[in-house]
């Protein structure tokens, strides 16, 4: 029997905004079912639709956190998927490499010293509009978040999070950055 979910299941599932969600049914870009007025996610075809839409070639991240132990998590995750990973252990050493290249995605996290994630994702979009920026937070009912989600459309990951966490936020935005185009 096919497992459905919901628009805030969904939402989990994929680690992004129910924002986000609403956004691609808007464009009908997500597979997608209505029961009655509700709208329901069938997860195999999600899983199917993220296989599809992933890509597969070498993307370009950045990872922004103060904590070397998940700077160097991400990057080995990472780089054994084949994609490109430079990582900043300030907001300012981030926020400088996001003015100096163009990442596909970017990982930061929401509490930082000096310049916190919500702010610095201020400043990331005022610099590139259209950045993809996932959260990475412990926090993630926090206000801090709430300041950061009032910023515009962002992934989240809330710590602890598994190796698998982490391909399957890289598989969701690449999947839904790939349905922009």
């Amino acid at each position: 029997m096919a497992e459905l979910l919901t628009v805030e299941e969904v939402a989990q599932y994929l680690r992004v905004t129910t924002k986000t969600i609403y956004r691609l049914l808007k464009k009908g870009t997500i597979p997608t079912s209505k029961v009655g007025h509700l709208w329901r996610f069938d997860k195999g075809t999600i899983d199917s639709w993220l296989k599809e839409n992933a890509t597969p070639s070498k993307v370009s991240i950045l990872v922004i956190d103060d904590e070397e132990p998940i700077r160097a998590l991400f990057e080995d995750v990472l780089m054994s998927l084949g994609h490109k990973v430079m990582t900043a252990e300030s907001s300012a050493r981030g926020l400088a490499l996001v003015k100096a290249h163009d990442f596909d995605l970017v990982f930061l996290d929401l509490k930082m010293p000096e310049i916190d994630g919500a702010e610095l994702f201020g400043r990331i979009k005022a610099v590139k509009p259209d950045q993809l920026v996932t959260i990475i937070s412990a926090y993630p009912d926090s206000e801090l978040m709430a300041r950061a989600i009032e910023q515009g459309p962002i992934g989240v990951m809330k710590k602890p999070f598994t190796v698998a966490d982490i391909k399957t936020a890289v598989d969701t935005f690449m999947a839904i950055s790939k349905t922009k185009e």
